[in-house]
């Protein structure tokens, strides 16, 4: 993919050497007090697409409403289609007709699809092993099924918010020295994970080859989690209101078509794979995430150190004959590595609450406090040394009502 350096879009953010330039155009849904409106990211801007509709062919349809479920609701061959007239139209010296951008300062964010399903998956052994001797101290980290498939859950949809929504403190039960209590949780922490945006046809059994027909996109997600609630609730059948409180997602979804330069062979699951997790050829993304607590980066976690790919997941939620749908999120699972500088959840990082994490102004923190913020990004390599942005997920923690 070549854009010329004259691109009529006047924006320093939008260059090649930065993570929204032409090689990434991600799909959002904005409101610039006039409505929400489909938008592709150009750097520090947005260009509504409902205003070069007419430089967009047969596929102007699918984004020149409020949402993205009618492009979600497309297939492969149409979602190529538009991305390749988006890549032209920003090449061009001059703007086209009626193209009109935005600053992302003037704009107010929405989720941009409207989440149907919704799967978190458990696919990080560092990060399964860790909570094992966290949590289950005199047994093996490491439970039998999880090296035979991707461990997951079903999470709730209607709790997933769109990044920059503040986060409540939940309330709910957890443990006491002398019976369960109940109250805010004091134990709040964030899961630092990836998540794929499904679209095309309904499907149901997807097998790992037919994968890219029903993934869209890529977001980053931050799997809010409330760590006391969850350790009383969780056995015998696993998270429950220690999740379902809220998920935060990215504001722009990044094409898999922009991430065809960042795949990577995938990480040993350490046991063969079952037939219908089998791939010709198995690949991660080479995603750097980082994690940043009040302005001070806690952990760079890296996305390619996952033991299970998004192929095999979406295989794994579908074999028993679900199905699978456009605006269905599956999230990888907290994103972590073999030290304390690729953790991706401050369980870890605080190792159960055991060790204080220093910030930059010089407070110490274990679990989050009222008023803490995190921020999440993340980057790939893209063609010609391009890089390729996945947008930020962003949430400020407020107090219990």
């Amino acid at each position: 993919m070549t854009v010329s350096p004259a691109s009529w879009v006047r924006d320093p953010a939008f260059a090649r050497d930065q993570p929204f330039g032409p090689q990434t155009l991600p799909y959002g849904v904005v409101d610039a007090g006039d409505g929400p409106r489909v938008a592709v990211r150009l750097g520090d801007h947005a260009l509504p697409l409902r205003s070069v509709a007419h430089d967009l062919g047969d596929v102007a349809d699918l984004v020149s409403g409020s949402s993205l479920d009618p492009l979600l609701a497309a297939t492969r061959v149409e979602w190529s289609a538009l991305r390749a007239r988006l890549v032209d139209l920003v090449a061009q010296t001059a703007p086209p007709t009626g193209a009109t951008l935005v600053p992302l300062t003037d704009v107010r964010m929405a989720l941009p699809f409207t989440v149907g399903d919704y799967v978190d998956f458990y696919s990080s052994r560092y990060h399964a092993e860790n909570v094992g001797r966290i949590m289950r101290p005199d047994t093996d980290p490491l439970l039998p099924n999880w090296t035979h498939l991707p461990v997951g859950y079903h999470g709730r949809s209607g709790t997933v918010v769109v990044s920059g929504t503040d986060i409540e403190r939940p309330d709910g039960q957890r443990r006491g020295s002398s019976g369960p209590q109940f109250g805010p949780s004091g134990r709040l922490d964030i899961e630092a994970e990836v998540g794929f945006v499904c679209g095309g046809p309904v499907a149901r059994r997807v097998p790992t080859s037919s994968a890219a027909e029903h993934i869209f996109g890529v977001v980053l997600v931050n799997d809010w989690s409330a760590r006391d609630i969850q350790g009383w609730e969780y056995q015998p059948l696993g998270p429950f209101l220690g999740k379902s409180f809220a998920t935060s997602v990215s504001a722009w979804i990044t094409p898999l078509d922009a991430l065809a330069m960042a795949r990577v062979p995938a990480a040993d699951v350490g046991h063969p794979r079952l037939p219908y997790l089998v791939e010709d050829t198995p690949w991660g993304l080479d995603l750097r995430l980082v994690v940043e607590w009040n302005g001070t980066v806690v952990s760079r976690p890296r996305f390619s150190d996952m033991s299970y790919t998004c192929a095999q997941q979406l295989a794994h939620m579908t074999v028993n004959g679900a199905t699978v749908r456009p605006g269905d999120l599956f999230a990888s699972g907290t994103v972590s590595g073999p030290d304390k500088s690729r953790l991706g959840c401050f369980l870890e990082l605080s190792w159960g609450g055991k060790e204080e994490i220093t910030l930059a102004d010089g407070v110490t923190r274990t679990f989050l406090e009222d008023g803490d913020e995190v921020v999440i990004t993340a980057t790939a390599p893209g063609e010609d040394g391009s890089v390729v942005g996945i947008a930020p997920v962003t949430g400020r923690v407020v107090p219990a009502v």
